[in-house]
């Protein structure tokens, strides 16, 4: 169970002189104090754990930005940095005694450089909006994360989400040159700008993936792409899913890399089938989408070579898609896969582990393994060309047996990624959900050092804190890796 900080209850005292100096600071509608119109706020994407916070402020530019902090840092009170909310890992989580900073306000598209490929977007555009406003001149921004419809840029860089064409084009570190952004006590700083490989430390390298606990991020200004001459998407159907997993592992060594490779099992096939129409093979136990990209020849030369891998794991059946409406129709089953599991789970818990893709076989072998150890299903859809897992953990949030039962299930996901020599996360954060796993994955020196930069950025923990840093001592990995 995730347990938040305790309240300061001097801050919750002056609950009403709190909202009073914020509205200062802001248009009056741009905060929130009612609890009724707090209730949206109260959980994110990790919708098992909830909690009303103290406020919630809306700030529309950066100066607005940094004067809520600053009088919060003044204050001593707590703030949370918010976007979509669609975070899986509980990275927006609330606490009764802070402010929740919400981005949505800031929304704008400030400048597109056709010339040097680049655009300067404020935190709450969504992912998808950045390509939606360039894609008339022939470009996209890479980093296409399945919520992208909703997931707003800044949660992005929080989290440095991926996606499903992260394989091919990496995920938003790769994606970023620039951030302005606001310290804890309101200053405003910039690093990167308009140009690769800014001189000095990497501080982008330090923001990007930080969960909200060192800065809050006002401008971003990200790479743009050409769109490619055109993409074809096919279907590889397999009668296990260790065999699928093994032929993504053999398309990756031959020195292949797809745009994209997406893995389902039986249960996220059936589900995301009945959602989305797209003709998946019904009858198999897993399931491959691989995406190539390029001029016709191009895609036909690869996606011979990969039928050739293919074939080599006798597939129960392969179908290339054969127009632009074929290929919408495939990539919308997967895109809403997490909403379809949805419809057949009363609730879900959504893994975020990453391993070697050598070990897919095993890995996947052992997860089904567990999943009737515990008596809950899970359905696995997943960027399987970089090894990055996505289990869904079907359980009903309501029953509290059934929710320690998946907590503990996810736990052991996860210690299982750790030690086959893979990681707690790829895209999803750490966030609350995995905090407590931290030591299983780093030693004590490991952790004071990253809580020292935390430290470094901000003194008092104010920044969203009881997230990414365990709360109380846990045992540490003991075993040593099974691939090292």
């Amino acid at each position: 169970m995730i347990v938040q900080h305790e309240p300061k209850q001097e801050v919750l005292a002056r609950r009403d002189a709190i909202i009073a100096g914020l509205r200062r600071l802001l248009p009056i509608d741009n905060v929130i104090g009612d609890t009724l119109r707090l209730k949206p706020y109260e959980t994110d994407g990790l919708s098992a754990y909830r909690q009303i916070p103290l406020a919630v402020a809306l700030p529309e530019n950066t100066e607005q930005v940094a004067a809520v902090m600053a009088f919060c840092h003044r204050e001593g009170v707590r703030v949370i940095p918010r976007g979509a909310g669609t975070s899986l890992s509980g990275g927006a989580l609330p606490l009764e005694d802070a402010v929740v900073l919400g981005m949505m306000k800031m929304n704008r598209i400030l400048e597109i450089d056709y010339a040097d490929r680049l655009a300067v977007v404020q935190p709450g555009v969504t992912n998808i909006g950045i390509t939606n406003a360039v894609s008339a001149n022939q470009f996209f921004y890479a980093p296409d994360p399945s919520s992208q419809l909703a997931c707003m840029i800044g949660g992005n860089v929080m989290m440095n989400s991926g996606g499903a064409h992260c394989l091919r084009y990496g995920v938003t570190a790769n994606n970023l040159l620039g951030l302005k952004m606001v310290t804890v006590d309101g200053e405003v700083i910039e690093v990167g700008g308009t140009y690769c490989d800014a001189a000095g430390y990497d501080w982008l390298g330090l923001i990007t993936g930080s969960e909200g606990q060192l800065v809050v991020v006002t401008e971003v200004t990200v790479r743009i792409l050409r769109s490619p001459e055109g993409q074809r998407a096919m279907l590889a159907a397999f009668d296990s899913i260790p065999v699928a997993g093994a032929c993504v592992d053999a398309i990756i060594a031959s020195g292949i890399i797809p745009v994209a490779l997406e893995f389902m099992d039986k249960p996220c096939i059936h589900a995301c089938e009945d959602f989305a129409h797209a003709g998946y093979p019904m009858d198999a136990e897993a399931m491959l989408i691989i995406e190539v990209e390029g001029s016709v020849a191009e895609q036909d030369d690869l996606l011979g070579r990969i039928r050739e891998i293919c074939n080599r794991f006798n597939p129960t059946s392969m179908r290339i898609s054969q127009s632009v409406e074929e290929s919408l129709a495939i990539w919308k089953g997967r895109k809403g896969a997490f909403g379809a599991v949805g419809r057949i789970s009363p609730d879900y818990l959504c893994m975020d582990g990453t391993i070697p893709t050598s070990r897919l076989p095993e890995v996947l072998g052992r997860i089904t393994e567990m999943s009737h150890e515990y008596g809950l299903g899970v359905a696995n859809v997943f960027h399987a060309g970089d090894g990055n897992l996505h289990p869904l953990i079907m359980f009903d949030a309501n029953d509290p047996v059934s929710l320690h039962k998946a907590e503990q299930f996810g736990a052991d996901i996860l210690k299982l990624c750790v030690d086959v020599g893979g990681c707690l996360t790829g895209e999803h954060g750490v966030g609350a959900e995995k905090r407590d796993l931290m030591p299983y994955q780093f030693n004590p020196t490991e952790l004071n050092q990253q809580r020292r930069i935390k430290s470094a950025f901000d003194p008092d923990w104010l920044l969203n804190p009881s997230k990414v840093f365990p709360l109380e001592p846990t045992p540490t990995r003991t075993l040593p890796m099974a691939a090292e």
